[in-house]
């Protein structure tokens, strides 16, 4: 238990990072055991909450993954995924949009405004947030990259700002759900790591922080003391190429590069099974995770 004395030390030592990030938008990518276990759901909303109350401008990007699959079971479907994006047909997007938009959304709005936060709940479709087109996967086979159809898996064509601005401006937190809209009004279930790469990227954001269920990134993932704190652009990529770096973390590295050539400051992927992780990472001198470098 804290003492009072320590409570006021563990404030006072986050003052600067406090003043450093004063006014600073802040996206945050939210998926994985975070959004399953009550406890971790407990602790994010949590530190939403103080982020805006610090007066950070936090913007929340959701995943849904494990429920989506959790659903498509109940409904006798089999899930399949290349290179960590889930293969998707009519009516699996259809299930995605319903799982994202109508259940999960509203959800984490929910709990954000019982919390004092004054959040809105957007999917890409609003306010022409997310133009989308379709997007093959990448598969890696002995150094060469061979494309794959994957179905109505979507990628950002285009990002509108507009209506998010306009929220963060009237002190709302929006929370985003990641389907896009393709050129004839046909949905695409995109990667939330994807849209909150882009998100971060078209507003400059301070930082992007995507939580996901490790560490980090590994050299060698059988080797936990392999841990990565710091990774180059061109390191990264080499990675990728060689192997290093497999599967679902694959779009969650893009992401982080394609935020960084687009704009954005500073990008981390840190352990959303932390308690309290995106305020280990905000708030404190050693952080947390791996820092993705330009």
């Amino acid at each position: 238990m804290f003492s009072d004395k320590d409570k006021a030390e563990i404030l006072v030592d986050a003052l600067p990072y406090i003043q450093e990030f004063y006014g600073t938008t802040v996206v945050v990518k939210y998926g994985g055991n975070a959004m399953i276990d009550e406890t971790l759901k407990e602790n994010v909303m949590r530190d939403v909450a103080l982020m805006k109350y610090v007066g950070i401008r936090p913007i929340l990007v959701h995943g849904g993954g494990p429920e989506i699959t959790e659903f498509l079971k109940k409904v006798g479907k089999e899930t399949m995924f290349v290179s960590g994006l889930r293969v998707t047909d009519e009516e699996t997007v259809e299930i995605a949009e319903m799982v994202l938009v109508g259940k999960l959304n509203s959800e984490i709005v929910s709990l954000l405004n019982l919390r004092g936060v004054r959040a809105v709940g957007l999917s890409g479709k609003d306010a022409g947030l997310i133009r989308a087109r379709r997007k093959n996967a990448v598969v890696y086979e002995e150094g060469t990259a061979r494309s794959v159809d994957i179905g109505l898996v979507g990628e950002v064509a285009a990002i509108d700002t507009g209506i998010i601005i306009d929220l963060l401006n009237c002190g709302y937190v929006p929370v985003i759900s990641p389907i896009g809209m393709g050129e004839s009004g046909e949905s695409y279930n995109i990667n939330a790591d994807d849209v909150a790469a882009e998100i971060a990227g078209a507003l400059h954001a301070e930082k992007l922080l995507l939580l996901t269920d490790v560490e980090g990134v590994y050299r060698d993932f059988a080797d936990r003391s392999s841990l990565i704190s710091q990774l180059h652009f061109a390191q990264a990529r080499e990675y990728i190429r060689s192997g290093i770096i497999a599967g679902g973390m694959i779009p969650k590295v893009e992401a982080c590069l394609r935020a960084l050539e687009a704009g954005a400051h500073k990008t981390h992927i840190v352990d959303g099974r932390l308690a309290h992780s995106i305020i280990l990472e905000i708030f404190t001198s050693h952080g947390i995770g791996t820092m993705v470098l330009p």
